[in-house]
């Protein structure tokens, strides 16, 4: 933390704009890196602001910088602005911002519509980079004089992949965890244990704990086996009757989920039936238990996101792997799961097993998938070409000389549609 925390004042001092992304394993404390950023920026008379993928995510965000605010004496104003707040809410907020009255704003999309106009905005922090296209960081980029820019993620990716994926950006490792954090034990099980684990997760219940379980679909389909989450909500309702269950899925209305995130949060639902939009953020302290069903049909980077949502507070946290299949590739990876809890090696792992399409899920993230190329073996030749492709766009910007008019046509051909040149 303090070493990218130096990394980060560094640029914020300097005299260029920072373009810095801050990868750190689930719980390594990147948000509060980011918010020694946005003090910074505030306290030398500049707005800063927080964007976040949810509403739950964003509030969550404003709390808790209030309270530290409060704690320390902090003496700047923190601004909430969400899509659900009323239009008189929305208006006092706009003005506050354009006044600069507001200090730091934390916000969801709503921080880039064209109504909000910013005093003097010096720093943008988005956190999950994954859920923000690159159009949506540059539309907030450009509600500043040149902002700069820091972006948080919590997906570990391999070091060299990241260097090529972010190639626009510079990239800082927190590879540490926080003191006190305890590990969570993962174990791999198949059906015939499922009464032995529904008995675990009453024991938890019952000592004031609650649980997740997640399924990789919302509702069942035709022609996959894998266990839709309508139907485990009906069997697990049955299973844990004397217990507040609820389900939570991506096809349900914004309002709805942070409803129920919420209840969640305050420990009124004791096990929460989900799909993985649970994957990105919440606090749940009280959170012990994580079951993921078909735990086979997940990525191993993702089987680590969703572990990461146990083991928050003081308890004992336990992850468990229900998986099918009795192929050597799902063994190979229920074994790597329970045996590293290190974001970043599992990561390696999963890239060597799945290769990148997979890894990704090809359409997700715009991955460029190569004809030729293979990203985990060919990763010298592609950092030399990045290499090339950087030089030329020193010695020559705008691709006027002659011999680069070629690459400039290409480039055109490829990707107008993409990128404006």
């Amino acid at each position: 933390q303090k070493k990218v925390w130096q990394e980060i004042q560094r640029d914020l001092c300097g005299e260029r704009v920072m373009s810095r992304l801050v990868q750190g394993d689930v719980g390594s404390g990147k948000t509060i890196i980011a918010l020694l950023a946005l003090v910074l920026a505030g306290i030398n008379g500049y707005q800063g602001a927080m964007m976040a993928p949810t509403e739950v995510l964003a509030k969550q965000h404003f709390t808790s910088i209030t309270e530290l605010f409060e704690k320390y004496n902090i003496p700047l104003k923190v601004e909430l602005l969400t899509g659900s707040m009323t239009v008189k809410e929305k208006r006092e907020s706009y003005e506050r911002i354009a006044s600069g009255e507001a200090n730091i704003i934390v916000g969801t999309h709503a921080l880039i519509q064209n109504k909000v106009e910013y005093k003097n905005l010096a720093l943008v922090v988005t956190d999950e980079q994954h859920r923000f296209g690159v159009k949506q960081r540059e539309k907030l980029a450009e509600k500043g004089q040149k902002p700069h820019i820091l972006v948080m993620s919590a997906t570990p990716i391999p070091r060299t992949l990241a260097l090529i994926l972010y190639g626009d950006l510079d990239i800082s490792i927190i590879d540490e965890l926080p003191p006190g954090r305890q590990k969570i034990d993962t174990y791999a099980v198949r059906r015939n244990m499922e009464e032995r684990v529904n008995n675990f997760i009453k024991k938890e219940i019952t000592s004031g704990r609650q649980a997740y379980i997640v399924c990789p679909l919302v509702e069942e389909s035709e022609n996959f086996d894998a266990k839709s989450v309508t139907e485990m909500y009906d069997y697990y309702k049955n299973v844990f009757k004397e217990y507040n269950v609820a389900i939570l899925h991506g096809k349900m209305k914004p309002k709805e989920k942070d409803e129920i995130m919420a209840n969640f949060k305050e420990g009124k639902i004791h096990v929460l039936i989900s799909t993985t939009v649970i994957e990105v953020g919440v606090d749940v302290p009280n959170a012990s238990i994580m079951v993921i069903e078909n735990a086979e049909r997940f990525g191993l980077a993702q089987l680590h996101q969703l572990r990461g949502r146990v083991g928050r507070g003081k308890y004992k946290s336990y992850c468990i792997l229900k998986y099918e299949g009795n192929s050597d590739i799902i063994k190979q990876r229920m074994e790597i799961m329970q045996k590293s809890s290190d974001g970043f090696v599992i990561s390696e792992k999963d890239l060597e097993l799945r290769g990148p399409g997979e890894f990704f899920g090809t359409k997700q993230h715009g991955i460029p998938e190569f004809k030729v190329a293979n990203l985990i073996t060919d990763i010298k030749i592609l950092k030399k070409a990045q290499e090339v492709a950087n030089n030329l766009l020193q010695e020559d910007p705008l691709f006027l000389k002659e011999e680069n008019r070629e690459i400039k046509n290409k480039i055109d051909k490829l990707f107008s549609a993409k990128i404006q040149l």
